[in-house]
């Protein structure tokens, strides 16, 4: 097998090689404005080279449009300056029970092709000394979320993060999306979806695990 069969392999199984995201010791080094002008520079060698036409009005600013997205936007949650701020609090009313936040919206990307994935999240914790503010959980998935992805790795990085937050392993995390690179490309399968799921402590329980599943599954706002 050669290298280039290799790296089709690897994309069309979606490999993933660890629970953290693969960056370089110097990622983040440059500023901002550095890197937005380097993916300018080489975005629209890519456009030239596909043979687009960069002096049409409607291409012209598409490098640097691209580049600013990359790094604002797309993958703002490579950098861990981006990290939100969670605060926790005291569980002050002594709540036991199975707390969930339904339907959190992701958009991401699948590192083998840069191509979208989008889906919703389902985060569900038992609280014991401390709780999170409901809006902290949706920041924590969309910055995990925002960065070239592998979905088994999403739903991990995500519930271990909370896990250590909620100093509780009682996290259970599930994600399911629609993969572009499967439905524009390669089998171009509309239809699919996917859904991964982690979970620890309590969640270990097939009841209480059934609990959360039922819920998520027949629970939707109009």
């Amino acid at each position: 097998m050669n290298k280039k069969e290799s790296y089709e392999i690897t994309g069309d199984h979606h490999h993933s090689t660890s629970i953290k995201t693969p960056l370089r010791a110097n990622a983040f080094e440059k500023s901002d404005d550095e890197k937005i002008n380097n993916i300018q520079h080489y975005f629209k060698m890519i456009m030239e080279e596909m043979g687009l036409d960069l002096t049409d009005d409607s291409l012209s600013g598409t490098p640097y449009r691209v580049a600013k997205m990359y790094v604002k936007e797309l993958f703002y949650g490579l950098n861990p300056n981006n990290k939100p701020k969670i605060s926790t609090f005291e569980n002050k009313y002594r709540y036991k029970k199975m707390l969930i936040e339904q339907n959190i919206n992701i958009d991401s990307a699948c590192e083998h092709h840069f191509l979208p994935i989008v889906g919703f999240a389902n985060v569900a914790y038992v609280p014991k000394n401390k709780v999170i503010g409901l809006s902290k959980i949706n920041r924590l998935v969309d910055y995990y979320a925002r960065r070239p992805q592998v979905q088994e790795r999403l739903v991990l990085q995500i519930l271990d993060d909370l896990q250590e937050i909620l100093e509780t392993k009682d996290v259970i995390v599930s994600v399911t999306a629609k993969h572009l690179c499967v439905s524009s490309r390669g089998i171009k399968d509309q239809s699919s979806f996917t859904t991964t799921l982690e979970y620890g402590g309590c969640f270990a329980e097939s009841a209480t695990r059934n609990e959360f599943l039922n819920i998520i599954n027949n629970q939707k706002l109009q």
